[in-house]
């Protein structure tokens, strides 16, 4: 479904309808602030998981090192929850 030259007039009309002719500047940076920051936590996400995929492939400890203090807690929580998950599973579940 594509939005065609009437749409989008009607769409920008209600959206100066409700949020008047003074907010549309606040309101597009605020929009490109979200997308520039969901772009980044999604590049950040694919960096620091192949960061740890190569530490954990590796066995060594200098590349644990160079995650930054969040990644390393969020690792740890990671394989706290992994125990917790096995430690949980039935019998059953495990054969």
């Amino acid at each position: 479904m594509r939005l065609g030259g009437p749409e989008i007039i009607l769409i920008l009309i209600v959206v100066v309808l409700i949020f008047g002719v003074g907010k549309l500047p606040q309101l597009g940076k605020s929009l490109g602030e979200g997308i520039r920051g969901f772009k980044e936590g999604v590049g950040d996400t694919g960096n620091s998981a192949s960061t740890t995929s190569s530490a954990a492939v590796t066995g060594g400890t200098s590349q644990t090192t160079e995650l930054s203090a969040q990644e390393q807690q969020d690792y740890k929580e990671w394989q706290e929850f992994k125990k917790w998950q096995a430690s949980q599973a039935k019998p059953e579940d495990q054969a």
